[in-house]
């Protein structure tokens, strides 16, 4: 493949895409324009194969076919119609429980954050659940969460066909295990090791011996994501796609 310049974002949407291979519904969350961004990418990509894929972004009204937003979206996993969600937390643990309440002992929490609402809900019957942040930190990737507003994993007499199924941060890829119940680091972005990795995780995970290369974005894939994703996603989230979706910014 010839050089291409891509933004990070993009290296992330792109990704995800990867992620959301062979899902027959997705759905997003509220204030999500990356994991927005790679659903429509999925569904470009498999149009193009001519396998249909459905996606549901509970945010604005285009691509939101629910008319009663969360309790439509709710009704439908629970009948096991979602094959995968995007979801993010404050903190996130090795055993890939979230964090979404606070910070501190409970109910005294030094910092509130906004609420759980029905990620543990959804946690527990979506095959495919995408763990998301950004920030790729110790003070985020913890070895044990303050408060688990949503478990990773359960004991084996609880019914549960959904739960994590991989991590995604500025810095890398963790896949999940759940016969292990632990992640494992899967690839790291241009620009990271290893060894950045460890620095920067404040849980315990399994490392292969060589760790590859995320995959880029490719030449035809970023005419997608700049083009037929770029005016869909456009119509919910236009100031991601003014300033984002643009000029690109690394070159490989």
């Amino acid at each position: 493949m010839s050089a291409a310049a891509y933004k990070p974002e993009e290296l992330l949407i792109n990704t995800f895409a990867g992620l959301l291979e062979g899902v027959g519904h997705v759905a997003v969350g509220a204030l999500s324009p990356i994991p927005g961004c790679a659903a429509l990418l999925a569904q470009e990509l498999a149009n193009k194969k001519g396998r249909d894929v459905r996606v549901s972004i509970i945010h604005g009204d285009a691509n939101n076919p629910f008319t009663d937003g969360g309790r439509e979206l709710f009704d439908c996993a629970g009948q096991g119609r979602i094959g995968a969600f995007f979801l993010g937390g404050a903190q996130i643990d090795g055993k890939a429980n979230v964090n979404l309440l606070g910070l501190g002992d409970y109910a005294d929490l030094d910092v509130r954050f906004p609420g759980s609402y029905g990620s543990a809900y959804l946690y527990f019957l979506i095959p495919r659940v995408i763990l998301f942040r950004p920030e790729h930190s110790r003070r985020v990737l913890v070895p044990k969460v303050d408060f688990i507003s949503a478990p990773g994993t359960s004991p084996p007499d609880i019914y549960r066909p959904g739960g994590p199924y991989a991590l995604v941060t500025e810095r890398c890829v963790f896949s999940f295990e759940r016969g292990k119940g632990r992640f494992s680091l899967q690839s790291v972005h241009a620009g990271e090791t290893a060894a950045s990795i460890k620095e920067n995780t404040g849980f315990e995970y399994d490392c292969p011996a060589e760790v590859p290369e995320t995959a880029p974005p490719s030449a035809e894939t970023l005419a997608l994501i700049r083009g037929a994703v770029g005016a869909d996603i456009a119509e919910i989230y236009p100031k991601f796609a003014r300033e984002v979706l643009v000029l690109p910014i690394i070159v490989r």
